[in-house]
């Protein structure tokens, strides 16, 4: 029998943050106690925060491990171990993995082509050999707007530990790239296109978006199903691309890009998720709609880092300052997206559920990781 004992801390729960202590034992936890006095035995967390290890269910950690510089494919074994770690540093104790899937049988110029069953096998094996400190599962982001999709669907099945599936389109003239202009000046700073090129990319994907849209989507839904997971829309905008998610059987939508599809969203029991870096930085740094105006609104639900791994804790920090409710900070980055995807196991500082959790020191509301533990061990 393991057991460790973390005394005089303030404890963030799901509805208050207290003062107290918490037992772990076995790889749960087995114990909370709102005693003042330091236990026999504990480790004197000094008044830091005790919380539960953040769940991070959409992030693009990963691809920068891979591709740290454009035309560079980083080994790939080595980029995950790099990546978990970094996780664990900023207190990430379960993340879904994205991985695109549907590419374009051509050179695509946005990136990378054909590679998600390869690199997801490498995840699950060295997961499987121990070679990764916190949790990992699977988040398929299933891209309408391409030739590959279906194809590559087909390529997984329930054993892979897929927990997410999002419906993403990336057409241009809609959702995300809704506005032409703005998409003109990324893809020419990003990718040096030429107005020619530009052009000539627009036409060919929004001929393509048109033709395989609905064979995409009803094949991704069935794979969803099929995986056992979670379906999650991206970028909706209307509340007529709400309703066809809802239809779609969504329950998680990614990044809203307006307050009138967060509304809808909320009316149809869809969970919202923001960027963490968009509540931080003040907006959105691609136009759409603040963070901070649909937690005003009382439609912001779940935070993920998205490209920032640190900005989890930090936004979940600022949430609960902004709401004057720091418990209800963390819930947005802890049990909210663990009772998105089904995970009843973690999220929270309950009684049997697993020991992920961190301490967190806050000294001028700048939070700071001090400890991390996953399933009771230490890993940070």
């Amino acid at each position: 029998m393991s057991e460790e004992i973390l005394g005089n801390a303030r404890l963030v729960l799901e509805n208050e943050v207290r003062h107290g202590a918490v037992v772990l034992r076995d790889g749960v936890i087995a114990e909370l106690d709102d005693s003042r006095y330091l236990p026999k035995g504990a480790i004197d967390c000094e008044g830091d925060l005790l919380a539960p290890g953040l769940i991070e269910l959409h992030t693009d950690n990963l691809e920068r491990h891979l591709a740290p510089r454009p035309g560079v494919d980083w080994p790939h074994a080595s980029a995950v171990i790099a990546h978990d770690r970094e996780l664990a540093g900023t207190g990430i104790t379960t993340v879904f993995d994205a991985l695109r899937v549907g590419s374009l049988l051509r050179d695509d110029a946005r990136g990378r082509g054909r590679y998600a069953r390869a690199l997801a096998s490498e995840i699950l094996e060295m997961r499987e050999i121990g070679s990764l400190t916190i949790s990992h599962f699977l988040h398929l982001r299933a891209e309408i707007c391409s030739e590959t999709l279906i194809d590559e669907l087909d390529e997984f099945g329930p054993d892979d530990r897929i927990g997410i599936v999002s419906l993403m389109d990336h057409t241009p003239g809609q959702r995300q790239f809704s506005d032409l202009e703005q998409l003109r000046r990324y893809m020419r700073g990003k990718y040096g296109m030429s107005e020619a090129e530009f052009e000539a990319h627009v036409a060919r994907q929004q001929e393509l978006g048109e033709r395989v849209r609905a064979p995409h989507e009803a094949a991704v839904v069935a794979a969803a199903r099929s995986f056992g997971a979670t379906l999650a829309s991206h970028d909706d905008t209307t509340r007529a691309q709400v309703t066809a998610s809802a239809r779609h059987g969504v329950r998680l939508a990614e990044f809203p890009t307006s307050l009138e599809a967060a509304h809808a969203c909320h009316d149809e029991g869809i969970a919202v998720m923001m960027g963490a870096p968009n509540l931080i930085r003040g907006g959105s740094h691609s136009g759409n709609v603040a963070a901070s105006e649909l937690a005003a609104a009382g439609r912001l639900d779940i935070m993920s880092s998205d490209y920032v791994p640190a900005a989890l804790l930090l936004g979940a920090v600022r949430l609960g300052l902004f709401s004057g409710n720091l418990a209800a900070g963390f819930r947005a980055v802890t049990s909210a997206p663990a009772q998105a995807v089904g995970l009843s196991d973690r999220g929270a500082l309950r009684i049997g559920l697993r020991a992920d959790m961190i301490r967190v020191a806050l000294p001028n509301a700048v939070p700071m990781i001090r400890q991390v533990w996953v399933k009771g061990a230490r890993v940070s």
